[in-house]
């Protein structure tokens, strides 16, 4: 659903992304719950909505950065931040960033208030235990899911217990890399 939305919002059509943000916005208002400390929270928290806004920007932004566009400037990097505004602000996130730095400092104001608890570690299990669709797709996968792992910030890497050996980092880069080259070659055609 996530891949859709995106696919949706970035590529679709202006008609079909509004659309897809009202669906998002309707089941957002839907969803909430308890903390295991008694505090409530709704997934439609502008709070909430920005930090899952700024994770996923800075994420996929250091993602094509890493494996696509080395050098990218920082003028680039506060435009791509500037138009993902537009599927953040009919969502309710706020605040909204408009450049990288406003990006990064939302992140770090939101750091104190992260957790990592019993339910966290249940998701992250789940995502990086996830069976591979095929025996050939095993180690694509577990490259795939070690780089989104090495995407991380460290110090997110390291409260989630994931830190990755130093001496292994340049090869799971230098292995995604290629994979990425090759798929991005592969859709040119």
């Amino acid at each position: 659903r996530t891949a859709r939305f995106i696919a949706v919002t970035t590529f679709g059509a202006p008609d079909d992304a509004r659309a897809m943000l009202a669906k998002v916005r309707r089941i957002h208002d839907h969803v909430g719950g308890t903390l295991p400390d008694g505090t409530p929270y709704l997934a439609s928290d502008p709070d909430l909505l920005a930090w899952v806004h700024v994770c996923e920007v800075l994420c996929f932004l250091d993602g094509w950065i890493r494996y696509g566009e080395p050098t990218m400037s920082r003028a680039d990097q506060d435009r791509y931040v500037a138009e993902m505004a537009r599927i953040a602000e009919p969502l309710g996130v706020s605040p909204v960033p408009h450049t990288r730095a406003e990006a990064e400092a939302i992140m770090t104001a939101m750091r104190p208030q992260l957790r990592v608890d019993t339910r966290t570690r249940e998701v992250a299990r789940v995502l990086l235990d996830q069976p591979a669709p095929s025996l050939a797709a095993g180690p694509f996968q577990a490259m795939t899911l070690q780089a989104g792992v090495d995407l991380l910030p460290g110090w997110a890497r390291t409260m989630h217990g994931l830190a990755q050996p130093e001496f292994g980092r340049p090869l799971l880069r230098a292995g995604t890399f290629g994979i990425a080259s090759t798929l991005r070659w592969a859709f040119r055609a």
